[in-house]
Formats: structure tokens, C-alpha cells, sequence
């Protein structure tokens, strides 16, 4: 059986892949390499992480290589071309420009970006547009456990990872349902295993 390489540390957008990973019960070798390590740089000029390696061919940024998984093993995700994909998919993107995107200008204007261009005033409007994303999605979210329904797919590995994400940059989850909702997720079998790591 082909075995993945997952590159990038677990406290980065790599905890998805490793979670997508344990949740398809595929097996896979992590490397912890860190951004712009040389090791990195050679799979994705830009540096960044997580790096999947399938069969000797990297693939880089953590959506697409989630959304790659899931379709190559059937798993997590709506078919390719259904009403459900295109809403699986609008979620997605939803999730990465209203959650993900938030919260990488605070850490980027926390410890990323040289310090004299860092604008700590920012954080102030940030955590005003994550509580009003989280509004938007207690709208879009359906009824059921998880985003989409009765199943897990692709956005809620997103979601759970941006939660983590806002709990240690300090940015309150303002949503009832979100901390049940987390709570849930961190109950997996397949979370607890790549948390663990």
C-alpha cells in the first residue's frame, strides 16, 4: 500500500492533513520540517506547509490537499458535480476567507511579519469580524452533528482547526452551539489521535 508523507509540524494547517489522514485510516509517514526549511522549499518554492508527497509528487496548501484526500478515498466529501459538492465547496471557501483568512492577519501581525510592520491596533477589528462570522455561519450551518448534515466532510476539518486556532490567539467563540459543536469534534477517535501527536 502507498504510504503519504505529511510535511510541516502539527501545530500548523498540517494537523488537517494528519487529521484527514487518521479519519480515512490511510497510512503515512510525518515529517515535521519547518516553513522554509530546506526540505520544504524544495517541495513548494513558496516555503509554506503542509506538503502532502503522493508517490513522489508534492502537493501543497492544506484545502486542496483535504479536498484531494477525501475524493481520492470516497471519504468526507460530497460527489464531484452535485448540488451538495457545490455547497460543501461554498462552505469551504466560506471558511477559509471569513475564519482561516482572520485569523492568519492576527497571527501574521503577531509573530510572523517583521516587527516594524506589524499593526497591533488590527486585532481590535479582527475579533469584531470573527463574531459576525460566526453569526453567518450559525445560518449557513445545517441541522445535524456536523456543517453539512448527518456527515463529516471537508469543512468541518477546517472549522475545528480555525477554533483551535482562535482559542490560542484569544478570540472568543461567542456561538453556544460552536463549543458544543467543538467539543463533539474533539471527541473523534481519529482527532484524539492526531492530537496526541
Amino acid at each position: 500500500m502507498q504510504m503519504y508523507q505529511v510535511i510541516g509540524p502539527a501545530s500548523t494547517r498540517a494537523f488537517r492533513v494528519l487529521w484527514m489522514l487518521e479519519e480515512l485510516d490511510q497510512p503515512f509517514e510525518h515529517h515535521p520540517a519547518p516553513p522554509r526549511s530546506d526540505e520544504v522549499v524544495e517541495l513548494n518554492p513558496s516555503g509554506k506547509v503542509p506538503v502532502l508527497v503522493d508517490d513522489g509528487v508534492p502537493i501543497s496548501d492544506s484545502t486542496a490537499i483535504l479536498q484531494y484526500l477525501a475524493d481520492r478515498h470516497g471519504a468526507l466529501t460530497h460527489p464531484a458535480g452535485t448540488r451538495a459538492r457545490a455547497r460543501q465547496d461554498s462552505l469551504t471557501q466560506f471558511l477559509l476567507d471569513e475564519f482561516d483568512a482572520i485569523l492568519w492577519t492576527a497571527a501574521r501581525h503577531t509573530f510572523v511579519l517583521p516587527e516594524e510592520l506589524r499593526v497591533t491596533g488590527i486585532k481590535q477589528s479582527l475579533r469584531w469580524e470573527f463574531q459576525q462570522s460566526q453569526k453567518t455561519l450559525s445560518r449557513r450551518a445545517a441541522e445535524g452533528p456536523f456543517l453539512m448534515g448527518e456527515e463529516i466532510t471537508v469543512p468541518d476539518i477546517i472549522l475545528t482547526h480555525c477554533l483551535i486556532w482562535a482559542r490560542a490567539a484569544r478570540f472568543p467563540i461567542g456561538e453556544a452551539w460552536l463549543e458544543e459543536y467543538e467539543a463533539r469534534m474533539h471527541a473523534r477517535p481519529a482527532y484524539r489521535r492526531t492530537s496526541d501527536r
